[in-house]
């Protein structure tokens, strides 16, 4: 039994007629009065009565039909499930990014995303991995699709710059410096620096700015590996931090003062995921950021 025998035996029921019934399923009336032959003769029942005007269900007949019907409908719910996943519209989307990740633009694209394929659960990946490790979650599978900061190693990876933002940094609340407008980088060179030994070195050195200006290196303080811990750190004053400005948004606390770099170049992030395991799901995020950034760029009115 199979069922293309079942489609063609719920077809001929709604039809009652073997010649309408073949139209309707593009096949000719001798082949379909064989499949119908073929199928009574393997259920060892009469499924029709044949008569002048067409033919009509007999009661064994009447009881295949129906359970045919649920088989049909069945076989066609397990194709529109598989049609939803190659259409993007459920699953997981893993979407990376660290701290703060594009700003505003992180939060805005899930939930625009969201809205748009409401059967896909969108899962923020940015406590999964260490500072400057975004690209490498790409690479290994962890996630989908990250706001990534640079610098970063992009190979193996596609990308588009959807973002950049100042830089920014992190004093406790009764620093000296912490009711400025903005200072140079040069202002906090004897400040203890706090970094992080997981990040690629030239992750570490750029936002260090490491040389400075005027050719001089850090005063390196403690280590950190993540958000929450190094505001402590800064707050309870072993040392200061750099960030980029949506950090100071995200993170405001009362302890804490974020005041603008001046002399630096700001914080680029790329919308990144890796090379050839783009997924219907990745792409409809990727349109959603594009979509986003353009309409953020268009002059007003």
């Amino acid at each position: 039994m199979e069922l293309r025998q079942l489609h063609y035996l719920t077809v001929i029921a709604e039809e009652e007629n073997l010649g309408r019934a073949a139209r309707r399923l593009f096949v000719s009336q001798p082949a379909l009065s064989y499949a119908l032959k073929s199928l009574e003769s393997e259920l060892g029942v009469r499924l029709f009565d044949r008569h002048a005007g067409g033919v009509s269900a007999t009661a064994a007949g009447q009881d295949v039909i129906a359970e045919a019907l649920l088989t049909v409908r069945q076989a066609e719910r397990v194709s529109t499930a598989a049609e939803r996943h190659t259409r993007g519209e459920t699953g997981l989307l893993r979407v990376g990014f660290e701290a703060s990740g594009a700003g505003e633009l992180t939060t805005r694209a899930r939930a625009e995303f969201a809205r748009r394929h409401p059967g896909v659960r969108v899962a923020p990946q940015a406590d999964r991995h260490d500072w400057g490790q975004e690209a490498d979650a790409l690479r290994d599978g962890r996630t989908d699709v990250a706001f990534v900061w640079l610098p970063n190693d992009l190979s193996g990876l596609r990308g588009e710059l959807v973002h950049t933002e100042p830089r920014v940094v992190g004093l406790p609340c009764g620093h000296a410096l912490a009711g400025r407008s903005g200072i140079s980088v040069l202002e906090v060179s004897d400040e203890p620096l706090l970094w992080t030994r997981r990040a690629p070195r030239e992750w570490v050195d750029w936002w260090a700015v490491d040389p400075r200006p005027d050719g001089s290196s850090p005063k390196w303080g403690p280590t950190n590996d993540n958000v929450e811990e190094m505001l402590e750190q800064v707050a309870e004053g072993s040392a200061v931090c750099f960030a980029p400005l949506s950090m100071a948004r995200y993170y405001a606390r009362p302890d804490l003062a974020w005041v603008p770099l001046t002399d630096v170049e700001p914080l680029r992030v790329v919308l990144a995921w890796a090379d050839g395991k783009d997924t219907a799901l990745t792409r409809g995020f990727v349109q959603v950021v594009r979509e986003l950034v353009a309409a953020a760029e268009a002059p007003a009115g």
